[in-house]
């Protein structure tokens, strides 16, 4: 008897990239790629959904890709860290997106902070985002190139957007030296990190775990 082939989980994940919920941001993903012939960007992981989404996760990218595909926090502890508080404050995956702040990831670039002009160039795929997701009121910016790009968003941004009240909020990256110190003071780190997302969850109707 002939065995059935099957999918890995990563090769489901990529595989469902497109489902109703999410094609549109992932679609967009493709539009902003060939803006830039030869480069990279990262996809939503199909967990994430356009109408449920209230808040936007918003990151520095170092032009690294982690080889999945997907849009994360950062290293192996940043995706830690995150789950742990969506898990604590009861944050599920389709009321939150991630995206980062310059979404090209370019084979000639070296991995580093972005330039003035990278940031800039992330204000109208952002804006693009935030036009598909008619129910995100507030973003959280991780580390200084995020918080730059948020700023320059609150600036920018249209009445369509100012109307549903929205707010940024600044925190530190996930990973990296962001996190460096003694325990008690990435506690504290953390803790401001939780403390914003449950902020922005108040402001967008979401309840916190019990």
């Amino acid at each position: 008897m002939q065995e059935l082939a099957t999918e890995s989980p990563e090769e489901i994940l990529w595989n469902r990239r497109y489902e109703p919920h999410i094609a549109e941001v992932n679609e967009l993903c493709d539009s902003i790629k060939v803006q830039k012939p030869g480069s990279e960007v990262l996809y939503i992981d199909p967990a994430h959904s356009m109408d449920d989404c209230r808040i936007v996760s918003l990151f520095s990218n170092q032009r690294t890709n982690t080889g999945e595909g997907f849009i994360t926090p950062g290293d192996e502890e940043a995706t830690t860290r995150m789950l742990g508080m969506q898990w604590q404050l009861g944050l599920r995956p389709e009321l939150m997106m991630p995206w980062n702040a310059y979404p090209w990831i370019e084979p000639t670039e070296e991995p580093g902070k972005l330039t003035p002009a990278n940031i800039t160039e992330g204000l109208k795929p952002l804006l693009r985002l935030l036009q598909l997701l008619p129910r995100t009121s507030a973003l959280v910016a991780h580390g200084n190139e995020a918080h730059r790009l948020a700023d320059q968003l609150m600036k920018a941004a249209p009445a369509s957007i100012a109307r549903r009240g929205f707010k940024t909020f600044k925190v530190r990256s996930l990973g990296g030296r962001s996190f460096a110190g003694t325990p008690a003071r990435q506690q504290e780190y953390l803790d401001a990190i939780h403390g914003a997302y449950a902020e922005a969850m108040a402001r967008t109707g979401i309840p916190r775990k019990a």
